[in-house]
């Protein structure tokens, strides 16, 4: 990685900048809005470096800023996110050799979506950031300020729900 600031933060957008949409467009379901909070993380992760600030977990340091974001944009908003972009994605779970077996994954996909888009904001957000986002529970701990311990029982509980909710249907 080059030693210019600059240099490093354009290669930190190239490399973060996709996850970081997807985790606020997830959030959201707005696309412009998302790719907007999405520029406006960035912008304000580089103030804070020209500042003279350091940041030890870059990674988690952005999703904490987009997540601020977020809890922003609730407050104006005052709705909850949907998960509907999945389907407008087209994301297939399976092989998809067989036809049939493809339907009943799809099916599958959208029973859990639904079961998710029901926890509670605080549940749906674990799962969101551990599943959708691949956040480690290290990084899920510095974005939340809990502890990872705490992450974890979360993590537990929100997918014991959902597994209950799975089996009742």
């Amino acid at each position: 990685m080059s030693k210019d600031p600059q240099d490093q933060f354009i290669q930190l957008y190239d490399e973060k900048s996709d996850a970081i949409f997807r985790h606020l467009y997830f959030r959201i379901s707005d696309r412009e809005k998302a790719l907007d909070m999405m520029q406006e993380t960035f912008e304000r992760t580089w103030k804070y470096i020209a500042k003279g600030n350091e940041i030890d977990n870059m990674k988690a340091f952005l999703y904490r800023v987009a997540n601020n974001l977020l809890i922003d944009e609730y407050r104006r908003r005052k709705q909850v996110a949907s998960l509907d972009y999945l389907h407008e994605k087209g994301i297939e779970v399976g092989s998809g050799n067989k036809e049939k077996d493809a339907i009943y994954d799809r099916a599958d996909v959208r029973l859990a979506l639904q079961y998710v888009e029901r926890l509670p904001e605080k549940d749906r957000h674990m799962i969101v950031m551990r599943y959708v986002d691949d956040l480690s529970i290290k990084e899920i701990s510095e974005i939340t300020d809990l502890p990872e311990n705490n992450v974890s029982v979360r993590i537990h509980r929100a997918l014991k729900k959902l597994q209950n909710n799975f089996e009742l249907s």
